[in-house]
């Protein structure tokens, strides 16, 4: 409760201190002095103000409406004056800036039930109807049940679809990459013997052709086919609406996106801003910026926009806190370079183009960088002294108690929480979701020290693949992408491992699922992580290669450890937790300093990691959580993990906290526990969207000519399930999956979580007496 009523308290008792407030109304004039009765009209003035300002406190109150920004505001530290500055709406009144401009317009109704009017100033990318976006005119179709993009289609660049645009240049083109690794957007700039000339392609740090299937295309003129579709033509400044259905043209409020930032709070490397605090302002209507989305994050697969709805660097103890951030075209919320102290807490961050929260350090900071997986500084070039050379980084800045869901809606590699180049970011009471990527990403080593607790992640990799709720890279100096040059080298130099994550990056006391992915994807030389009282309840937990990382007292609901290519000597430990499959590793001949005290389902699942030399005193058996049905996987007294050591640990803290925020979060589906105890008990569930059921007796067997009494039958496969288009059909026995035979639903969605990552299953189905190979989507 504290954390909500802080800044209302800090506002309504800091009247007892000297201070200036100032206010601001759209119906308020830039003559009038700035007071309750005579208010300014635009926050620009205002803060022309604060300089001369005759105490060390000013307050900016805007009083309720939409604010639109004719430029960027900015605040910087000749503003200021080493005043504390707090810019907050009036009471409850909701105040919203704006990145949009206002337009009037003369609608004129065309034959084809498309209104047309002209519309004079810059060109815009984004058009609102009362609030509500509209979609830029595109094929295929938006549909908001497609798992990608709302919508793609193999044919989207074909030569007969081409062939019906006369004029495209202006267009655009997006595009998963080949592997699902995130996204690409070209720009048309014109077509020549029926092919597009394209320009773009640098969103991605991991270069690939664009994905044959998820593709679209949009800003297309003749594609305009749909009600809520609009056209803007450039040349000749002609805006074409489809209205949505029940829309009155001549009275709806029309607003197109124009600026890209809409506040700066910025100082200077020698004069940082400090103690600039918003609070409870609304966000909206920034322009898109994917095209500008082209600066590498060192070796991670993200290439980035180094900028934001709301930008700061160079700042301290600055704050946003209880804002809204919502139907903005790129990222939310960017600090970049050096800040100290730095917060958003308490903020609700939804409908976003890119990412929301971002935190992001400039690469001059580090030592030896390279910028592309497959480059690396040599070791005879590198310089070998540990940490940051310079401070132009985020350092114990903190993202806490935020809602934020449906981000990435148009660039994929995105999070709700980005961290790169940054050292002790805390992280904390987040609930993040409906995400197309990672909840929470981690691009590199550099420099650790982070803190994230508490967080509930969940509706995480939607649109991509390979990938985790939270996810981290660790492509730092020690890290080359041929193994054998890179254990070599790390034999020879083990003193590179800690040159960068230089401080333990702590996970902990968070509630992560993941249906298409692990829970917790450790990738590609993640080192220096403390990994301990976390749930995870779908994709398990995965170390790839890296050093030092401990995972103690983590619960892995229906899935397990999966540790990849471990180095000689990484001194990873992996003790007291509670898995409920076999482990699976991949290329591991060295299982680390320490793999013991955990509890296993049963005992072939003991046995099999015990020949890997590890287990020497695991357990198996029944957890015995307390409430597992309502999220409760403490254990009980008499259960095996508390004999080796496990310790119960809150699980009612997960997520936002304020109350406002808290009544609005979703939570994610808890699943129903397929241990080997209960395998048999799930006689018949929805899978990937299709009923299936357990063969059941001999009555099954004989009806669907099996050789036994074991598989899954597939009762019924609906038009918009996953399946829908897989090869499948009704009546189908399910045999094996994954090379692995599968004679219970139980069984079947325990290979399914184990492989989740790769979103394809191989199965062998039984199809009137025959047995057929297919390749089933999990995405």
């Amino acid at each position: 409760m504290k954390s909500l009523i802080f800044p209302v308290l800090y506002l309504a008792t800091s009247t007892l201190y000297a201070q200036t407030q100032l206010f601001v109304a759209p119906s308020g004039s830039n003559s009038n002095p700035g007071t309750l009765a005579r208010p300014l009209a635009s926050l620009e003035k205002a803060l022309t103000k604060v300089k001369s300002a005759p105490s060390d406190k000013v307050y900016i109150y805007l009083r309720k409406g939409i604010y639109y920004l004719p430029k960027t505001i900015r605040v910087d530290p000749q503003i200021t004056q080493g005043k504390s500055l707090t810019i907050s709406n009036y009471q409850t009144e909701t105040a919203q800036l704006s990145g949009g401009r206002r337009l009037q317009l003369r609608w004129k109704k065309n034959s084809n039930g498309v209104w047309t009017a002209l519309v004079t100033g810059p060109a815009f990318e984004q058009l609102f109807v009362n609030g509500q976006k509209q979609v830029l005119a595109r094929y295929p179709n938006y549909d908001a049940k497609a798992r990608v993009y709302n919508g793609t289609a193999a044919d989207a660049l074909s030569e007969e679809r081409i062939s019906r645009w006369k004029s495209p240049k202006g267009g655009y083109v997006h595009a998963l990459h080949k592997g699902e690794w995130g996204d690409f957007h070209y720009r048309i700039t014109g077509k020549e013997a029926g092919q597009l000339k394209l320009q773009g392609g640098w969103q991605n740090n991991r270069p690939a052709p664009m994905h044959p299937q998820e593709r679209f295309v949009e800003n297309i003129a003749e594609e305009l086919d749909a009600p809520g579709e609009w056209f803007y033509n450039r040349t000749t400044h002609i805006l074409s609406l489809m209205p949505p259905p029940g829309v009155n043209l001549t009275t709806a409020r029309m607003d197109v996106s124009h600026l890209k930032g809409l506040i700066e709070l910025k100082g200077n490397p020698t004069e940082p801003l400090k103690n600039v605090h918003v609070h409870s302002i609304r966000f909206v209507n920034a322009e898109r910026t994917f095209m500008g989305t082209n600066e590498p994050l060192l070796r991670s697969d993200w290439m980035i926009y180094r900028g934001a709805a709301a930008f700061l660097e160079n700042t301290e103890n600055c704050q946003f806190t209880n804002c809204e951030f919502t139907e903005l075209g790129g990222n939310a919320l960017f600090m970049s370079g050096y800040n100290r102290k730095s917060v958003v807490k308490g903020s609700y961050f939804h409908a976003i183009g890119a990412s929301a929260i971002c935190f992001v350090g400039d690469s001059s900071a580090v030592r030896s960088p390279a910028f592309r997986y497959e480059a690396f500084v040599p070791y005879a070039r590198q310089d070998r002294q540990a940490g940051p050379k310079r401070e132009a980084y985020p350092a114990q800045c903190m993202a806490e108690d935020n809602l934020i869901h449906h981000i990435g809606q148009l660039e994929k590699q995105a999070a709700g929480v980005e961290i790169s180049m940054a050292s002790g970011i805390v992280v904390r009471h987040n609930s993040i979701y409906q995400v197309p990527r990672a909840g929470i990403n981690i691009s590199e080593g550099t420099w650790g020290g982070h803190l994230l607790e508490y967080n509930d992640v969940f509706d995480t990799v939607l649109e991509t693949g390979d990938h985790g709720s939270f996810n981290s890279w660790g492509r730092d100096r020690f890290w080359h992408p041929d193994r054998a040059t890179m254990d070599s080298l790390v034999a020879a130099h083990p003193e590179l491992v800690d040159l960068d994550a230089r401080a333990a990056t702590i996970i902990r006391n968070n509630r992560f699922r993941c249906d298409h992915g692990w829970d917790i994807d450790l990738d590609d030389g993640s080192s220096n992580y403390i990994i301990t009282n976390n749930v995870c309840l779908n994709g398990g937990l995965k170390l790839r290669e890296g050093f030092n990382r401990v995972a103690e007292n983590n619960i892995l609901v229906n899935n397990s450890f999966h540790p990849h290519v471990w180095f000689n000597n990484s001194g990873d430990v992996f003790r007291r937790n509670i898995v409920m499959r076999p482990y699976a590793p991949i290329g591991v001949t060295d299982w680390g300093k320490e793999v013991d005290f955990n509890v296993f389902p049963d005992q072939a699942a003991l046995q099999k990691a015990q020949k890997n030399g590890t287990d020497a005193h695991s357990l198996a058996g029944d957890p015995q959580f307390m409430n597992a049905a309502k999220g409760d996987y403490r254990v009980m007294s008499d259960s095996p993990a508390l004999k080796v050591g496990f310790e119960n640990f809150l699980m009612n803290q997960f997520g936002v906290q304020r109350p406002a925020l808290r009544f609005i979060a979703e939570t994610p589906k808890l699943p129903v526990l397929l241990n080997a105890q209960l395998e048999e008990t799930v006689n018949e569930m929805v899978w990937l969207g299709a009923t299936i059921r357990n063969v059941q007796g001999l009555g099954d067997r004989s009806a669907f000519g099996l050789p036994d009494e074991k598989g899954i039958i597939v009762v019924n496969i609906p038009d918009e399930s996953l399946l829908a288009a897989s090869g499948l059909q009704r009546g189908d026995v399910i045999r094996t999956a994954n090379n692995e035979e599968v004679p219970t639903i139980g069984r079947l969605v325990a290979v399914q979580q184990q492989i989740n990552w790769t979103g394809r299953l191989p199965v062998t189905i039984i199809r009137n007496q025959q047995t057929i190979g297919l390749t089933l989507p999990l995405k």
